[in-house]
Formats: C-alpha cells, sequence, structure tokens
C-alpha cells in the first residue's frame, strides 16, 4: 500500500499516527453522509460541513462540522464538494483558492465539464484534481460491486489520482476512467435517458389516474420490475433529479432522439404498419448488441425474485430470518403467512424481551426485506437467544477420538453449540460398581456355571471402566425444546458405540 494512502501513517516510533483529514462540503446530504461513514471507517479523519447548519447529523455521525470553512478548507489533505449541482461551481470558486498545496480536490457531482473547467481555473497550481462520480444512491449498503467514474487530469491527478482509486477498488468497487467530455455524452443517456424514461411512465400513470397498487395483482415478472424501478426513480430527490436533466446540456438532444421515436412508433401502432413496427424493433436490437445476453442477465434476476419467494413460502411454520433493507434492523420469528406483498412472523423473544411478551406479531413488506442464509440465521440465534446447557457423559468405544465423535453432533440444527468440557480414564480400582482388585482371586474359586457366567459379566463390565470416558458439553437455542434435543444428542452418541456413563439431565442455565 502506498504510504500517503495509509490514514494510519506511522511517522515515527515514537509518534502516534497521523490521519488523512477529509472535509465534505455538503457532508450533511445524503450522499455526503454516506461518504463520511465511507472514509471514517478506513480510518481517515472526516470533518463534514452542510448549508443548512445540521450540526446534529455531524454529532450523528461522530464527526466535527465545520463551523469556520476558513480555517477548515487550509487545514484539510482532501476537500470533497459533495453538493447540489447547480451551486456545485460557485463552491468551488469560493473554496478552492483557500486550499494547502499538495492537498487534493473532489467533487461528487453527476456532470463533469463545468465542475472541472472551475476547479483547474480556481484551485492553486499546488492542488491536484480529481472528478468523481459514484454511479450509485444513498441507500446502496456498500461500495462493493458499484461503479465510480474517475476522471484525472493530466499533470494535476499524479499524487492522488492512484491513491484513490486504490481505495474504491480495495473497497471492491468498479473503477472506470474517461474525460469529462465522455463523461457527459454517456451520462446523458445512462442517467438522462433512463431516468427520463422511468420518470415519464410515472406521470404517464398519473395522467391516466391508474391504479398501480391493484395492477400488480396481474403482473407479469417484467412489469413487476419495471413498476419498482419506476417507483424507485420516484420515491428519491425529485430536485435532485430536475438538475441532473437541466444541467447536461447533452441530456436535451438524448429528450429530442426520445420524443421522437415515441411519436414514430405511436404512429405505426395508429397505421397499424406492423412490418413498419417490427423493422424499427429490429433496428434497436442491432444498435443495442448482444440482446441475448440482456435476455440471460434479466431471467437471472427474475428467477431470483422467484425463487426467493418460493423459499419463504415453503418457510410457513419454521423459524426465519429477514433483514430491512433500510433500517438494517433484523426480524427473527415463526413464518406465520406469506401474501403476495407482506409476511407475518411470530417473533422470537430474545435477550432483553420483557417475559412477557409473547406471540407479538410483526407484518413485512416483502419489498422491504432479505430473507437471511441459514449461516446468518444460526448466527442472529446464537447471540440473541437464551440458551439452555446439558452435560452428557459416555464412555467412547475403545480406540474412538473424542474430536471425531463431537464432529457428528454438527448435524443437529438446534445446537447452538457442543464441547467437549472434561475427559477421564473410566477405571480407577474403586468406582466400578464396588469391584476391586481381589475380585480376580475369588473369580478362581468359583465352581458353578451360573456364578461363573456372573463373575464373567462383571468382568466385562470392570474392563468397559477402562475405556475413556468423555462428558459432551451441549448449548440448545434457545427457541428448541431443550430435553428432546439432549435425548437425540444421547442416541446419536449411542448410535456410535457410546455408552452413557452417567445421566445429567438437569440444565445448568
Amino acid at each position: 500500500m502506498n504510504a500517503d494512502l495509509n490514514p494510519r501513517n506511522q511517522t515515527s516510533k515514537d509518534q502516534s499516527p497521523e490521519k488523512t483529514k477529509v472535509l465534505i462540503l455538503g457532508g450533511t446530504g445524503e450522499m455526503g453522509q454516506w461518504f463520511t461513514r465511507f472514509f471514517k471507517e478506513r480510518g481517515y479523519e472526516v470533518t463534514v460541513w452542510g448549508k443548512g447548519g445540521k450540526k446534529e447529523i455531524a454529532r450523528k455521525l461522530e464527526v466535527p462540522f465545520a463551523s469556520n470553512l476558513e480555517e477548515a478548507v487550509p487545514e484539510s489533505d482532501i476537500v470533497i464538494v459533495s453538493v447540489p449541482i447547480n451551486v456545485t461551481e460557485e463552491t468551488i470558486v469560493k473554496f478552492a483558492p483557500k486550499m494547502k498545496a499538495g492537498s487534493l480536490l473532489m467533487d461528487f457531482t453527476s456532470i463533469k465539464v463545468k465542475p472541472m473547467v472551475a476547479m483547474r481555473k480556481f484551485a492553486p497550481s499546488g492542488v491536484e484534481i480529481l472528478g468523481t462520480h459514484p454511479m450509485f444512491g444513498p441507500t446502496i449498503p456498500t461500495i462493493r460491486g458499484q461503479t465510480v467514474i474517475l476522471v484525472p487530469v493530466k499533470g494535476r491527478s499524479e499524487k492522488w489520482f492512484p491513491r484513490i482509486r486504490e481505495l474504491f477498488e480495495k473497497g471492491g468497487a468498479h473503477v472506470e476512467i474517461t474525460t469529462a467530455a465522455e463523461h457527459d455524452r454517456l451520462v446523458s443517456v445512462v442517467q438522462g435517458l433512463t431516468h427520463f424514461a422511468y420518470i415519464t411512465i410515472g406521470t404517464t400513470i398519473d395522467r391516466l389516474n391508474f391504479d398501480v397498487k391493484r395492477s400488480r395483482k396481474f403482473v407479469s415478472p417484467v412489469y413487476d420490475i419495471m413498476l419498482d424501478f419506476v417507483g424507485r426513480i420516484l420515491g428519491q430527490n425529485p430536485y435532485l433529479y430536475a438538475l441532473i436533466q437541466m444541467e447536461n446540456p447533452g441530456v436535451l438532444e438524448v429528450h429530442d432522439a426520445f420524443i421522437t421515436e415515441c411519436e414514430a412508433l405511436s404512429r405505426l401502432v395508429r397505421a397499424h404498419d406492423e412490418e413498419g413496427f417490427v423493422k424499427k424493433m429490429k433496428a434497436g436490437a442491432r444498435q443495442y448488441g448482444d440482446t441475448a445476453h440482456a435476455l440471460r442477465k434479466s431471467d437471472k434476476l427474475i428467477n431470483s425474485r422467484i425463487a426467493e419467494y418460493e423459499t419463504i413460502l415453503n418457510s410457513v411454520g419454521k423459524v426465519c430470518g429477514f433483514s430491512h433493507n433500510y433500517s438494517g434492523k433484523i426480524h427473527v420469528g415463526t413464518l406465520e403467512k406469506v401474501g403476495p406483498d407482506e409476511v407475518t412472523l411470530i417473533k422470537l423473544v430474545s435477550k432483553g424481551t420483557s417475559p412477557h411478551i409473547k406471540n407479538k406479531f410483526v407484518k413485512l413488506k416483502l419489498e422491504n426485506i432479505r430473507l437471511l442464509s441459514e449461516s446468518e440465521l444460526w448466527e442472529w440465534r446464537k447471540e440473541n437467544l437464551k440458551h439452555s446447557t446439558r452435560d452428557i457423559s459416555v464412555l467412547i468405544p475403545e480406540g474412538a477420538n473424542p474430536e471425531v465423535i463431537l464432529k457428528a453432533t454438527d448435524t443437529n440444527k438446534q445446537l447452538a453449540a457442543c464441547e467437549i468440557s472434561d475427559i477421564y480414564r473410566g477405571f480407577n480400582g474403586k468406582d466400578c460398581k464396588g469391584f476391586n482388585q481381589g475380585d480376580y482371586k475369588e473369580f478362581n474359586r468359583i465352581e458353578t456355571e451360573k456364578e461363573r457366567e456372573e463373575k464373567e459379566r462383571e468382568e466385562k463390565e470392570r474392563e468397559e471402566t477402562k475405556r475413556l470416558g468423555v462428558t459432551y458439553r451441549i448449548t440448545v437455542f434457545g427457541d428448541c425444546d431443550a430435553d428432546s434435543v439432549e435425548a437425540d444428542i444421547t442416541a446419536l452418541l449411542c448410535g456410535l458405540g457410546c455408552r452413557v456413563r452417567e445421566k445429567n439431565l438437569r440444565p445448568r442455565r
């Protein structure tokens, strides 16, 4: 790792680590908060500023609020401009000249030509600049798998560009390098056309006074997914989407082409020109390119939704866990009911829950939740439920390995843990039902067959006491019947050739 990329650089053995200071202008906004957490989690010293002066957000993020930018800007190693598009240039003009030599100025704007011109013009020559556009929104939980576009400038990005790129890539992001002009041209379609089309669908539904909720009862998978994306756009900050449409000059050309094509297709439909419609669609497919690849990817998306729903349906009556996509809260309980839009759980009573709260029902919207995997559910139950502990003491077969027998208990999914709490030798000359070494001499004096058989049986028992004794301690999940689980594990051990040495049915806790 490059030395300057590591925010915990040790300048000497006696000095404390120095942290890279990051100032986010617009850090109290949604995207600013996201990147405040991102940099903070990686050890950077983050300070935020917002025009609204919302210091409570800074407190929530546990970072300082820059009350005096005249001091904060020159002290910062990295200054990030994360303000609305229409005030990005004026923010750069005002604060870029105050930056110190060797520092970095970045912007997170959805357009690049205008901000890059402003940064090159107003940032001092010793200040590096790097255009940046995260291609995701603040609802995304992690940068892993997301795209970040970087626009370096020759001669002004030599020190910081490779380090910022490495930072994002180490987080799992895909970094794309381009120029400001190419960025704005591509984004005029990637965002401009996409958002415009989805918003237009939403406003058309409004014009038609169409019942979206009822229409979902008649959905095809493609329509259902399309509605979700339309709702996703409509449910976000409309001012942001207005500026994305209005501040990129290339968007108007895209609008003109889109409207022209809508009108052309509508005329073909009105004229019942089937061949003309087919010709248009085929031309679009040729320009699109690999439609087969798109079909496979969309099938994968559709099938994953169907598969998750089927899994949830098949889990009725079982203990399930769901993670809320936005709050991050975990809900675990017995799945009572599954509807087309929501699930009903009888929540498990976890640690800290009042004893009188039982059979608490909770309803969760399907679009807001993710089904926990088996391992995630296991971890939650282990950490949050009150468990019972039992000891099972057995004599294991001669030559058997206690650890191998222990691994066999992994098959029981009702155990939070199983461990060996004690290993001992069973025979000590005294504890074998009253027998001692003198019994061997007496054995030779027995004359009757019945007595001989009895003594042989007793000798066999005495030999068994020489087998290795092991106590297996099982921890049973709090939502399971401890007696039943103990009986199952005892039967398993006996099936492996063990013999129960002593009964210990009462739980330790």
